[in-house]
């Protein structure tokens, strides 16, 4: 096994408030990427507006290592905006991926930007692990959100089941995504391509 295939490059997908930045909370934790002491809520979401609002504008990258089989991965993850004003933000970073996370509220279910999101990952051939948020809610839906995923496409028996605020079955989520998505397609030996993009918003000039 090279150095390559112990890479995972993966996004975490959803509609806007199904839980994507304390899933990322939670990987970050299991990893210990980030000391528990030292996570604070929605760690990703560095933007101050993001942070004021509670929902993620701009995409936040992350490198974790974690050990499976003996084997030490690293996880690239990507947390993505889930609200549609964002969509080019998830789009790009779908295009940088092997594999997604598809999130679902068990509390709402597929909601207009599950399906916009799902599009393009699936245009761009990704490895989708469906799964299913907020199970430890009262007013969770579990059955009837678990058969509009089926109906959307997924066998039940690929579906995950879990709880990012109390990290009920996350860690299994960790394991599959290392199972499941595969490694990087590049050519290890190739030279490096890399494309960078950043704006920036000024009072005066604009983005």
């Amino acid at each position: 096994m090279n150095k390559q295939d112990l890479i995972r490059n993966f996004a975490i997908i959803a509609h806007v408030d199904h839980g994507k930045s304390t899933l990322s909370d939670r990987f970050l934790e299991i990893t210990k990427t980030i000391a528990k002491d030292k996570l604070q809520e929605q760690f990703l979401d560095q933007n101050i507006i993001s942070r004021r609002r509670g929902i993620t504008i701009k995409l936040a990258p992350v490198r974790m290592n974690y050990t499976l089989d003996a084997n030490n991965y690293m996880l690239n993850l990507i947390d993505t905006p889930g609200h549609v004003d964002f969509s080019y933000e998830v789009s790009r970073t779908l295009a940088a991926c092997e594999g997604a996370v598809l999130l679902v509220d068990a509390t709402q279910g597929i909601q207009a930007q599950t399906v916009a999101h799902y599009q393009v990952a699936k245009k761009l051939g990704l490895t989708m692990i469906p799964v299913l948020n907020k199970i430890d809610m009262p007013n969770a839906q579990v059955e009837v959100v678990t058969k509009e995923l089926v109906d959307f496409g997924f066998n039940k028996e690929e579906i995950l089941f879990i709880s990012a605020k109390t990290g009920e079955n996350v860690e299994k989520l960790l394991q599959e995504i290392i199972k499941k998505v595969p490694s990087p397609r590049g050519i290890e030996r190739s030279q490096l391509r890399a494309l960078i993009f950043d704006a920036v918003y000024d009072e005066y000039r604009g983005v």
